[in-house]
């Protein structure tokens, strides 16, 4: 799919240029989904669905801040799934990257995430969310030395690389979209699509992780690759399933 990227500000046109090379992305007009380049952000719209708005990927401020600040910190059930401790540094990689808001909330929780994404869309939209979440006072030097993208195959990501925790939230269709779906995710599954290699990417986490593998998934949906976990820690429509290599050692051993 040709994804057009647009920039009407001439003060951008070269920034536009060199993400149109980096990317792959095209100056003409693609049919159902265009970027655009804007002074604020990089952002995604759906062309035959104007009304669903632009998506684009912010860690300063909006919902994803106010998590930051509000959303339970370790006492989340993402915190707990992942398996945080008091003084433990984890390192945590985010096969599924996509608009990159779990990741952010284990590294503001003090993990090192690599997020790893193979749309070139998602990864765009991301390393523009990323670059200026770099340079803000208030988060940008926790957030260079914890969240750095990775843009490929998470699968061959995964074999030639270990970490402490992988961590995955493939697409999965909703029995309900317009109920489930909130309206950005749907634009972002239209030009990302399925995940349909996800039952390979489970066997590949386990092969990557050292103590275990988080996986998110809607309330509803099977175990990924009809693999049973260790354990499930549900939330309102949602569970982690918890698959444990190994204890997680604590800062005494």
């Amino acid at each position: 799919m040709d994804i057009a990227l647009i920039c009407n500000d001439s003060a951008l046109s070269s920034t536009a240029k060199k993400l149109r090379e980096k990317w792959g992305f095209v100056n003409h007009q693609s049919d159902d989904f265009r970027l655009h380049l804007l002074p604020e952000h990089l952002a995604l719209e759906q062309l035959d669905d104007p009304q669903q708005g632009l998506v684009f990927v912010d860690f300063v401020s909006g919902a994803t801040a106010h998590r930051r600040k509000f959303g339970g910190g370790k006492g989340q059930a993402i915190a707990k799934a992942v398996g945080l401790k008091p003084g433990v540094q984890i390192d945590v990689i985010d096969a599924t990257a996509g608009l990159g808001r779990d990741a952010f909330v284990l590294a503001s929780l003090g993990c090192n995430v690599t997020l790893v994404e193979r749309s070139p869309v998602a990864a765009a939209l991301l390393d523009d969310g990323l670059q200026r979440a770099y340079m803000n006072l208030e988060i940008g030097e926790w957030m260079q030395q914890r969240m750095q993208l990775h843009f490929g195959s998470s699968v061959d990501f995964l074999k030639n690389n270990q970490t402490d925790v992988v961590y995955l939230d493939p697409m999965f269709p909703h029995k309900k979209k317009s109920a489930l779906v909130k309206k950005e995710m749907r634009v972002f599954q239209g030009v990302v699509g399925a995940d349909l290699d996800a039952d390979d990417l489970l066997d590949a986490a386990l092969e990557s992780a050292r103590y275990r593998v988080v996986v998110k998934r809607p309330d509803y949906a099977p175990f990924l690759n009809d693999k049973k976990p260790s354990m499930s820690i549900k939330t309102k429509k949602n569970r982690f399933d918890v698959y444990v290599k190994k204890a997680i050692p604590t800062n005494s051993e």
